[in-house]
């Protein structure tokens, strides 16, 4: 199966997905397989795409990837420190927390140049969430 992945643009400020594709991905072994062994950042996005999907429909074993998950907290692609912000954000993995913390600063010290949106906007509504 090929990626499908429609990166944000001028026009729309997130990803777009082969819902077909990530609808057969939901498995959590084959996800934490290829987040340890991705092929390419497109992968990582996909599959952390399809994680948050399953965390929308209710999958509480997402949490226990946090060893998995962790290898890409330096990352630098807005997508992806956008996903995981937002799987974070709703796990809750105490973890976590400070890799947002510092990926909120080092974005405020060298922003995104030609993003199309804003990853801040994630990680910082994360990092209230696990303040309140």
């Amino acid at each position: 199966m090929t990626l499908c992945v429609s990166y944000p643009n001028q026009t729309r400020n997130y990803c777009v997905f082969d819902e077909k594709r990530v609808s057969q991905r939901k498995n959590l072994e084959l996800l934490k397989k290829s987040l340890e062994n991705p092929k390419s950042e497109d992968e990582i996005i996909e599959d952390l795409y399809v994680l948050n999907c399953m965390l929308d429909e209710g999958e509480e074993k997402i949490a226990e990837l946090y060893p998995t998950l962790s290898k890409y907290n330096s990352s630098k692609n807005p997508n992806i420190q956008t996903f995981l912000a937002g799987i974070y954000r709703k796990t809750k993995v105490p973890d976590a927390f400070g890799p947002l913390c510092v990926m909120l600063i080092q974005n405020a010290i060298e922003p995104h140049k030609d993003c199309h949106f804003d990853p801040n906007e994630e990680i910082g509504g994360a990092i209230l969430d696990y303040l309140a």
